[in-house]
Order: C-alpha cells, then structure tokens, then sequence
C-alpha cells in the first residue's frame, strides 16, 4: 500500500515510539486504507472519512478508532480515554513487545472498524442540550452579575465546552477561579476557545 510522504516525515522525528509506529502503521496499511496525517498522527481513511489513528502519549501509544463505541469488543479491550469522549475507543500498548504479541488482535480491529465505516453506522451521541449543568456551578455563576443569563444565551455548544472545562476541576478553589476567568468571555457571549 502506497505511504503518505506526511507519515513518513513525522516517523523520521518521532523518537520515542518510533519502533511502536512503524508496527501499527504496518499493520494499517495493509488495511488497504488512506493514509494521511491529521491532528499530526498517521491516520488511515475509507472514502475521505476517518477509520482510525494511532498516536502516542507519555505513557503509551495507541490505536484510536473513530467509531470504537459501537464496534464489537470481543477482547475487551477498547478503552474510552476519557469520560467525555463519546464516539472514539484506543487500545493502548506500554511497549513493542504488547503490539507485536498482539498483531492478530489489532489487525481484526481495523478490519472491524472498517466494516462499521462500511455500513455507515452513525455513533449515538448526545446532544449539547442534554448535558446538566451541575447545581455547584449555578450556584457560583449567581455570585458574578448578569452570568447565568449570559450563559443561557450561549449556543448549546459553548455552555457544553464550559461546562466540561469547569466540571473537570478536582478543587473548588479551581472551579471558582475557572468561572472567574471566564466570565468576561462568557459576559460577551463568546465560546470557551473564541
């Protein structure tokens, strides 16, 4: 299958997981899909739609499929990565040696996952609407003028991307001087990365 000039450019830098890339990028190009670089991580895509990419972390590296949510799982080991991701899965590898004990497994993943694509299936998500925002929230944005209203205005988009910012705070210290910082924002209508 041909390389994208892009994936061979970014292996050349990678040093890390190097070796861990050019197992996983073997075995997605024998998927017989395109291989691009998107979000600067070799991704592999079935008519221009995006199957799946393999990136790395400070502590692993993976191979995140798209539509992981409603793939079979036979193994159980596809992994949301984290509570709000609601469509992609990874399997994560520590090392060379998991994914090279592993090629069976991996190669019948993406060979799922591009049978999902292949339907067309579409991944339930939900809707920025449905997201709550927590009582201990409204409560602090009654403490800034003229912000629960502000934030109401907002499309469902943006009160959801706050909310999330705000949510993944562990102290209250935190959430208070999160609201604080974007509360002009917010105050002006605008969205968390506006």
């Amino acid at each position: 299958m041909a390389t994208n000039k892009r994936v061979d450019l970014f292996l050349k830098k990678e040093e890390k997981w190097h070796e861990e890339y050019s197992v996983l990028r073997a075995l997605a190009l024998n998927t017989g899909l395109t291989e691009d670089l998107k979000w600067g991580q070799p991704c592999y895509t079935l008519d221009g739609k995006n199957v799946f990419l393999i990136h790395a972390f400070k502590e692993y590296c993976a191979v995140l499929f798209m539509k992981g949510a409603i793939m079979k799982d036979p193994k159980k080991i596809l992994i949301q990565q984290t509570p709000n991701v609601q469509s992609a899965r990874q399997i994560r590898f520590k090392d060379l040696k998991e994914i090279t004990k592993s090629k069976a497994i991996i190669s019948a993943y993406m060979k799922d996952a591009i049978k999902v694509e292949e339907t067309g299936e579409i991944v339930p998500v939900k809707k920025a609407a449905e997201f709550v925002i927590p009582k201990e929230i409204l409560a602090k944005f009654k403490k800034v003028p003229g912000l629960t209203p502000a934030f109401k205005k907002l499309t469902p988009g943006r009160q959801r991307a706050y909310v999330l910012h705000f949510s993944s705070a562990k102290q209250e210290a935190t959430l208070i001087s999160r609201i604080e910082k974007c509360a002009p924002l917010i105050l002006k209508g605008k969205g968390l990365n506006d």
